[in-house]
């Protein structure tokens, strides 16, 4: 039996939940997972991944062989509480019909934190990971506790909320070398036992990462700060984009190569192209911008981050009609389906309103590929396209193409490929990830931020 210095129970076994479970199990510390998902808590147990995540898979078969033990995924929160020492909420916050946030995930965890606080003598640290809005971990996370078990927080229970800056396709590496550990605590105890907690987990990787403790509501609005800034710099990028086409002779990529150089403004996020997606981004941006209303605030530079996004859509359709003519008619090819490379995820894709774009032009015959989300893809499009299983059967017959999700599969294309495969070669980079020169002088081609120069 080995003896594990900490456990730690995380309820909700999303992207955050197994990719940190995984993380820490790998590190020798023993992890209780829960979920009320059975399927799911057996493909765990059984070291199986529930979704694709770069690199999460190679994890838990190495966990699976060397020591199943430390991962183990229980359908019994209450148990799996009772059985820890720290417990992390990482369940999901979902968009409600108003586009506020839906804390009811949030809710029933900590109603269940507290039943089993409720049998607990020793102290237990209870710290929330989900993305929620300020207020949310004290007012009623800390209070439904309270409430529940009978408990006092910061005596006989620690509370913490510290944010997570995971992006999809690098959850792994991201949770294995964070560039900051952001700890919000209810008092100095609190805050103390999840640093100890870390400075174990991470060792060495904290010479050059920095622990920041601050108060939980300042925690929850650093995660919402940090997103919708990213989100921010994408919208800008593609506005400058728009601007580019306005006149021959400007290159976006290199503009934005130029700007992004400023060490006060770094290149990440500055591409222009088809917009943002993901699970984060527009439900993020969405629940903060709600919630500061519901305060009486306004954001116009979030209304205008998130529509300058939404109308890269109808963008790139134009740019295609521009090319090849109405499209109502002909057979158009997707290539990319997942909201970007590495991921299966399909939430708030660009592809999504792309393909609701093109069906309001009239367009019936589209076809999808995609090298990992053809499943997760059909779950949320259903039929309003169809989905083909190769980059070959994708543009076999097709009239014009688009790129929507810059997969290796993708960038390793050339213009013979689409001369050779195509019915008439028109293709629209959505991502700029194609050679402006090589492209257009092969084949009618299009791109985000460029048009042709003189």
């Amino acid at each position: 039996m080995t003896m594990y210095k900490y456990s730690v129970s995380i309820l909700g076994t999303g992207f955050i939940g197994l990719c940190s479970a995984a993380c820490f199990a790998e590190k020798d510390i023993k992890v209780l997972a829960s979920t009320h998902n059975e399927k799911k808590a057996n493909m765990i147990n059984e070291g199986k991944a529930p979704f694709y995540e770069a690199n999460l898979q190679e994890m838990m078969d190495d966990i699976k062989a060397t020591k199943p033990e430390l991962l183990q995924c229980l359908l019994d929160p209450v148990k799996s509480v009772l059985e820890t020492d720290i417990s992390m909420i990482t369940q999901g916050t979902p968009m409600r019909e108003d586009k506020s946030i839906n804390l009811g995930y949030i809710e029933s965890t900590a109603r269940e934190i507290g039943e089993a606080l409720k049998q607990k003598d020793s102290y237990h640290l209870v710290v929330v990971r989900s993305t929620v809005v300020p207020g949310t971990t004290r007012n009623l996370v800390g209070k439904l506790i309270t409430e529940v078990s009978g408990k006092t927080p910061g005596i006989d229970f620690g509370l913490c909320m510290q944010p997570e800056f995971l992006a999809e396709g690098s959850s792994v590496s991201d949770t294995l070398h964070p560039d900051r550990i952001v700890i919000g605590e209810f008092n100095e105890k609190s805050g103390a036992m999840l640093q100890e907690f870390y400075e174990y987990f991470y060792g060495d990787h904290l010479k050059n990462c920095p622990i920041l403790r601050m108060n939980l509501e300042s925690a929850e609005l650093v995660k919402y700060g940090n997103n919708c800034l990213l989100s921010t710099k994408i919208s800008y990028a593609n506005e400058f984009a728009n601007f580019a086409e306005l006149v021959p002779n400007v290159d976006i990529s290199q503009v934005m190569k130029g700007v992004g150089l400023d060490y006060r403004i770094s290149p990440r996020f500055l591409r222009a192209g088809v917009g943002f997606g993901g699970s984060c981004f527009h439900k993020d941006v969405n629940a903060i911008k709600a919630w500061s209303k519901s305060k009486g605030y306004t954001s116009r530079l979030l209304e205008a981050v998130l529509d300058i996004n939404d109308d890269q859509a109808i963008h790139i359709i134009d740019l295609a009609e521009d090319l090849a003519g109405k499209l109502a008619g002909k057979k158009v090819t997707l290539l990319g389906l997942a909201f970007k490379p590495g991921t299966d995820d399909m939430r708030e894709a660009a592809s999504i309103r792309v393909v609701n774009e093109l069906k309001k032009r009239g367009v019936t015959d589209i076809v999808g590929y995609d090298p990992k989300a053809l499943k997760t893809a059909e779950e949320e499009m259903g039929d309003k396209i169809q989905y083909a299983n190769s980059i070959e059967e994708a543009l076999k017959e097709s009239e014009c193409a688009l790129l929507i999700t810059e997969w290796d599969d993708f960038s390793v294309l050339t213009p013979i490929d689409f001369n050779k495969l195509m019915k008439t070669p028109n293709l629209v980079d959505g991502r700029r990830l194609y050679d402006y020169d090589t492209f257009s002088k092969a084949l009618p081609f299009r791109t985000i931020g460029r048009v042709e120069l003189n």
